[in-house]
């Protein structure tokens, strides 16, 4: 997901992800940021136990106010 570059946003992009699966490691979740620095990349690697779930995540992803773009 993306979205602007804060401490927010980051926190709540894996928030988001937790909420439907439970704790993620660290080593899980990568951010990459923009050339400019004003906005952030977020990918959590889960794995899932099926597609409800992944259907979940993502409707609770795009209904985020701060989630620019999900994929």
């Amino acid at each position: 997901m993306m979205g602007k570059d804060t401490p927010e946003f980051r926190a709540a992009a894996r928030a988001l992800v937790e909420n439907r699966v439970g704790a993620v490691s660290d080593d899980r979740v990568q951010a990459s940021t923009s050339r400019n620095g004003r906005f952030v990349s977020v990918t959590v690697t889960i794995t899932a136990t099926g597609q409800q779930q992944l259907d979940d995540i993502y409707r609770d992803v795009t209904a985020h106010t701060d989630v620019l773009m999900a994929l």
